[in-house]
C-alpha cells in the first residue's frame, strides 16, 4: 500500500504550505494536514492569509475531531508540530511502535540553566525522554534545538536538521534578482519583522545612525509594526529616526503582505537580521536569501547557523555586538562585488538545499527506512523478544552531510563568531 503521512500543527500558514504541497505531490491523498486551531487575528493583520478553507488536504480538529484522531493514529508516519493537546495520542502511537517525527524549536530559549528545574524535567521526561527507545525522531527547527534536547537525554541519535520552508522562487533561471549596484549607488538595506523585543528593531536603527555618522551611502527599508503584546514600539522607532536626523535614510513600510515583503527584498542589496535567542527559526531569512539579498545576521537566531556560512554566503555577528554588525554591513556597502557574491551564494543555498522539495524528498527516503525497521521490530516482539531497540547506526547510514535531514550537531548557544577585524581573509 502507498505511504500515508499526517502532519498536525496549530494552523496552516505560508511557511508550511510549500512543504505540504511537496508532500502532496509525492503522496497524493496519502497526505493530510490536521489543523488544531484558527489563525490569530494579529497574524492576519500582519498580512498572513488564512488558506485553511481552500485547501482540500486540511482537516480541522474543531470540525471533525474523531476523523482527525483516526488520521493521526492510522497513518504510517505522523509529523507533529508543537501541539501539547495530542500528547496522549502520541504516546499511544509510540507504544505500538508507530513512528512520530516531532518538529520543535528550542525548549530552553531563555537559558539552558532552566534544565535543572525538577518540575520541568519531570514534564519533559513524560513527554519526550521516556520514549527514547521508541520510533520517536526530532526534526530540529533551529540550530540550538539538538543541544537543548541533549540536556534531557531525549531523542538519542535521532536528531536531524530541519526548519521552515517558505515559498521558493526560482526566477526562471539559476540567478537571483540581484541589483547590479555601482559604488556610487546607495546600498539598499532591508529589515522585516514584528516590533517585538527579541527582534530588536532598535538595533537596525542604531546601525543606520552609525552608518550615517560614518558617511555611508545607503537607504534602510523597515517592514513591520507593533504587535498586540508590544504596542508603542512603532512610535518609538519613528521618533528615533526624527531625533537622529535619519528621515532621508529610513523608509517605514508598515505591515505588508508577503508579496510586498518579497518585492522590497528583491530590490534590496543587504538583509539585516537582528533577532536574538528568542527567534526559534526566522523564516524571513530564507525569504531574503531567496530574494537575492546578502545577509548580515545575529548568531542566536535558530536559522542562522544552519543557513549561513560566515564569509561565504553572508556575515554572522555575535548578538548585541553593534561594532561588528556595523563593520560587516559597511564592508558590504563598500564592496558591491562582495555583496553580489554573498547574494548569489545565499540564493543558491535556498534553491539547491534549504527548500520544501528537498525537505520532503529526504524525509520520505528516511521514512521508508524507519518503517522497515519498525516492522522488523514488531515481528521480533511478536516472536517473544523482550526488548529491541531501533538500530540507529543502520538508519543513520548514508544521511546527507548538510541541509534538511542531515544529523543535527549539538551546537551550544554560545557560538564564537569571528569579528570583522579578526577575519582578515574576507
Amino acid at each position: 500500500m502507498p505511504l500515508t503521512v499526517t502532519f498536525v500543527s496549530n494552523y496552516i500558514n505560508h511557511h508550511q504550505i510549500p512543504f505540504c504541497e511537496a508532500m502532496r505531490k509525492r503522496l497524493g491523498d496519502g497526505f493530510v494536514f490536521v489543523q488544531m486551531e484558527e489563525m490569530e487575528e494579529e497574524r492576519k493583520k500582519m498580512g498572513w492569509e488564512d488558506h485553511s478553507e481552500e485547501l482540500c488536504w486540511v482537516l480541522k480538529w474543531s470540525e471533525d475531531r474523531k476523523e482527525a484522531e483516526r488520521e493521526m493514529m492510522s497513518c504510517d508516519l505522523l509529523i507533529a508540530g508543537w501541539v501539547p493537546e495530542i500528547q496522549d495520542l502520541l504516546a499511544k502511537r509510540l507504544n505500538i511502535h508507530r513512528p512520530v517525527f516531532q518538529i520543535s524549536e528550542r525548549i530552553y530559549k531563555d537559558g539552558q540553566w532552566k534544565a535543572i528545574s525538577p518540575k520541568g524535567l519531570l514534564h519533559k521526561y513524560r513527554a519526550f525522554t521516556k520514549f527514547r527507545r521508541k520510533p520517536y525522531f526530532l526534526l530540529c527547527a533551529g540550530a540550538y534545538v539538538a543541544s537543548d534536547y541533549g540536556l534531557i537525554g531525549a531523542f538519542p541519535e535521532k536528531k536531524y536538521r530541519w526548519g521552515y520552508f517558505p515559498s521558493m522562487i526560482s526566477y526562471g533561471g539559476d540567478r537571483p534578482p540581484i541589483r547590479r549596484r555601482q559604488a556610487a549607488d546607495p546600498a539598499e538595506l532591508v529589515w522585516a519583522g514584528r516590533f517585538v523585543a527579541f527582534k530588536h528593531v532598535e538595533r537596525v536603527l542604531e546601525l543606520a545612525d552609525r552608518l550615517e555618522r560614518d558617511g555611508k551611502n545607503f537607504l534602510l527599508h523597515i517592514i513591520g509594526g507593533d504587535s498586540a503584546e508590544n504596542g508603542g514600539e512603532e512610535e518609538k522607532a519613528h521618533r528615533y529616526v526624527l531625533e537622529h536626523g535619519l528621515e532621508e535614510k529610513v523608509i517605514f513600510h508598515g505591515l505588508c503582505s508577503t508579496e510586498t515583503v518579497r518585492d522590497v527584498m528583491e530590490h534590496s542589496d543587504i538583509f539585516v537580521f537582528t533577532s536574538d535567542h528568542g527567534e526559534g527559526w526566522g523564516a524571513v531569512l530564507n525569504e531574503a536569501m531567496n530574494s537575492g539579498c546578502a545577509p548580515v545576521a545575529g548568531a542566536e537566531a535558530g536559522a542562522v547557523p544552519y543557513l549561513l556560512r560566515n564569509g561565504v554566503n553572508g556575515y554572522i555577528y555575535a548578538d548585541g555586538d553593534l561594532e561588528d554588525l556595523a563593520a560587516k554591513t559597511e564592508r558590504l556597502i563598500d564592496d558591491p562585488e562582495l555583496c553580489e557574491r554573498f547574494a548569489e551564494a545565499s540564493f543558491r543555498s535556498v534553491v539547491t538545499l534549504w527548500n520544501a522539495e528537498t525537505a520532503a524528498e529526504r524525509l520520505l527516503l528516511f521514512a521508508d527506512k524507519v518503517l522497515d525497521a519498525c516492522e522488523e521490530r514488531r515481528i521480533l516482539l511478536a516472536g517473544g523478544a523482550r526488548r529491541t531497540a531501533l538500530e540507529m547506526k543502520n538508519l543513520n547510514a548514508d544521511l546527507p552531510a548538510e541541509g534538511p535531514m542531515s544529523r543535527a550537531p549539538g551546537l551550544r548557544p554560545f557560538l564564537h563568531v569571528p569579528r570583522m577585524a579578526e577575519t582578515k581573509q574576507l
